[in-house]
């Protein structure tokens, strides 16, 4: 069931938005001649690599850099580009890696190597199924380029602000993941374009129903600002990455 809706919305969607992915493509192309997409590599299910299809919202070779978190304030970040990461453009392309199987519509977030090799044994259960387009932590962590912005270094401060509560999410979906979830979820993801607050009181909810641990849930408010704190299955904050 989880596929065939899987493909079946992907398919729809990327034919409704098709004149809007037409347009935002010749956006991009005119801005500084080069494609509008960007292809970049992703640790899947089972550890396999697979190539994401992005819309492309940053300069030519931005991945040079060998940052991989972004934040809102990021020079790389073309204008268009801002647009595109707002309204969130660049998650309607990965619709394409539904429908060849890479992706699901819901499930933990993809990441690169670099950040895969830092997951600890309990962390990697996160690869035991398709990376997915929303999650729960998607829907936490939606302002993550804001959160990053006040960093010198966004992908340690990733790691220590973030991925403490997005691998837990993500931990905590896998185990509890089921087709009623998961519509859930992509019900609210539509609803946090126009209510963020009531998306994260729903996950703050479900996650009270579900048992979890009082700090998580306390974090999950985003009601107060971002501490380091270890990965799950680590005892220490992470201080290099």
């Amino acid at each position: 069931m989880k596929r065939f809706v899987d493909v079946i919305v992907a398919l729809f969607l990327l034919v409704i938005f098709s004149p809007l992915l037409l347009f935002i493509s010749l956006l991009v192309f005119i801005n500084d001649w080069h494609t509008p997409y960007y292809i970049s590599s992703r640790v899947g299910k089972d550890g396999e690599l697979f190539s994401m299809v992005k819309m492309r919202s940053m300069v030519i070779n931005a991945d040079s850099t060998g940052v991989d978190s972004t934040s809102d304030d990021d020079n790389r970040i073309t204008p268009i580009g801002k647009l595109i990461r707002r309204y969130k453009v660049d998650e309607i392309t990965q619709m394409w890696n539904v429908l060849k199987g890479d992706m699901s519509l819901v499930g933990p977030r993809p990441n690169v190597k670099r950040e895969t090799d830092l997951y600890s044994n309990e962390e990697r259960f996160l690869l035991s199924v398709r990376p997915g387009i929303t999650d729960l932590a998607s829907i936490i962590f939606s302002d993550e380029g804001e959160i990053l912005i006040t960093e010198l270094d966004p992908d340690l401060a990733y790691n220590q602000l973030i991925r403490p509560w997005k691998s837990r999410l993500g931990i905590i979906y896998i185990e509890n993941s089921k087709f009623l979830l998961d519509m859930k979820i992509l019900f609210y993801t539509f609803i946090l374009i126009f209510n963020k607050k009531a998306s994260i009181s729903w996950v703050v909810g479900t996650l009270k129903k579900l048992g979890c641990e009082e700090h998580l849930i306390d974090v999950c408010k985003r009601e107060k600002i971002l501490i380091p704190f270890p990965p799950p299955g680590f005892d220490q904050i992470v201080i290099n990455r």
